[in-house]
């Protein structure tokens, strides 16, 4: 990387185009001068001609100059480049495994569409795949069955994404209004209609939405008002109106908020021990975070689209997987294992759903095949190896403890 680094430098400081821009002016000056005179008298043209024939070559000559130390850097910049990053051609796999789960391939491309705004696209493209029989009515029917999300089948001509594109519009709508307009009152009125929803969930979402809007009362300055307390005795009616309901679980944070109004805010604020609750510069942005996550959490879903998780991780794993192949290719081995990869793929902790079952005897990972089995001492052991450990035998000793339990009674465990 010293290489890349070094030929980066050298074109960021050789890159300077200033002179080949006045010299570019300059000629085009020169062209404008000698079209105007030319048209001010046409008898001149062979004339005015000749005589421009010199100063442009030399113009050019001077372009060509000032561009010879930008193109020498980026040569070395591309060579550089090309030495760190070679050309290798990308592994190869087959579809089989994408055609076995075709339809829920296309069911992330749908939901990955609605989750966009792309309403009419999502529209288009369940319609094509109907019309040209790559779907068929169960998958219409179960597609209906999630968007209706209380037992209603009745409907299923609206499987093509009537029901949840208007729950995404109603979540766009939201959003434009807190991300272009700091406009918190949609946010707060769906928070509101699902208040027991969020409560049971433990969210703080209609908390943290009630202190921004108190800080953007407190905050608030009106050019037309002479009265410097306007903000702050906005800020006290609408916390006298909406802290209270907060009280049991947010005692702390309330009393701060309610403390601060005894202590300027803006340029004064910094003496003041609550400054902190004011100098959020991400205030919105978490907001609209927290709100997508909990909006899209209420429906079912996580907080970022299955389809863009799928394909940033398979971004993030290529480089380790290219790697693979090539040597692979080289030593003429083979992949004999179906379910798990032969390397370690680390993923970041966002794209971790779950914890990995290592069985504690075989030291293999856990499968569909092989799930992990809960003993009557609760110990934990793949089914492989409890089969093998039991021998058949109506009763078998714990290989991790003195405890005795009958294979029958273990309990499949889900992680």
């Amino acid at each position: 990387m010293e290489a890349i680094l070094s030929a980066h430098e050298q074109l960021a400081s050789h890159s300077n185009l200033s002179l080949a821009l006045a010299d570019v002016d300059k000629t085009i000056a020169l062209l404008e001068s000698a079209r105007e005179s030319v048209a001010s008298k046409p008898s001149t043209a062979p004339l005015a001609l000749a005589k421009l024939k010199q100063p442009l070559k030399a113009s050019f000559d001077r372009l060509d100059d000032d561009l010879k130390d930008v193109n020498k850097a980026l040569k070395s910049y591309e060579r550089a480049l090309d030495k760190k990053f070679k050309a290798v051609a990308l592994p190869t796999a087959s579809t089989e495994v994408m055609e076995e789960k075709r339809l829920l391939v296309l069911r992330a491309i749908v939901m990955h569409l609605l989750r966009e705004g792309r309403f009419e696209v999502a529209d288009i493209l369940v319609k094509e795949m109907s019309e040209g029989g790559k779907v068929t009515e169960d998958w219409f029917q179960e597609l209906a069955n999630w968007q209706a999300g209380d037992g209603d089948t009745s409907m299923v001509e609206e499987s093509q994404g009537s029901k949840l594109q208007a729950k995404f519009t109603q979540m766009y709508h939201v959003l434009s209004a807190l991300r272009n307009g700091h406009d918190l009152s949609p946010a707060i009125s769906w928070a509101r209609e699902h208040s027991q929803d969020l409560a049971l969930r433990g969210s703080n979402l209609e908390f943290n939405l009630a202190r921004l809007k108190f800080i953007e009362l407190y905050t608030s300055e009106d050019l037309m008002s002479d009265e410097p307390w306007e903000g702050p005795m906005a800020a006290l009616e609408y916390a006298r109106e909406v802290f209270p309901g907060f009280g049991a679980r947010y005692g702390k944070e309330v009393a701060g908020l309610m403390g601060s109004l005894a202590f300027p805010v803006g340029e004064d604020a910094d003496g003041s021990p609550y400054s902190s609750l004011f100098g959020n510069g991400t205030a919105w942005e978490e907001a609209s975070s927290s709100f997508t996550t909990e909006f899209c959490s209420l429906l079912g879903l996580p907080s970022t689209s299955a389809l863009y998780t799928a394909v940033t991780a398979g971004g993030i794993a290529l480089p380790i997987l290219s790697k693979l192949s090539r040597i692979i290719a080289a030593t003429r081995g083979s992949w004999t294992s179906v379910n798990e990869l032969p390397v370690e793929t680390p993923l970041p902790a966002g794209f971790q759903f779950h914890s990995v079952f290592v069985c504690p005897v075989s030291k293999e990972q856990g499968t569909d095949e092989n799930p992990p089995m809960l003993l009557n001492c609760g110990h934990v052991l793949a089914r492989e190896s409890l089969e093998a450990h039991a021998r058949g035998k109506t009763r078998m000793k714990c290989p991790y403890c003195p405890g005795e339990s009958a294979p029958r009674d273990a309990r499949r465990v889900f992680i």
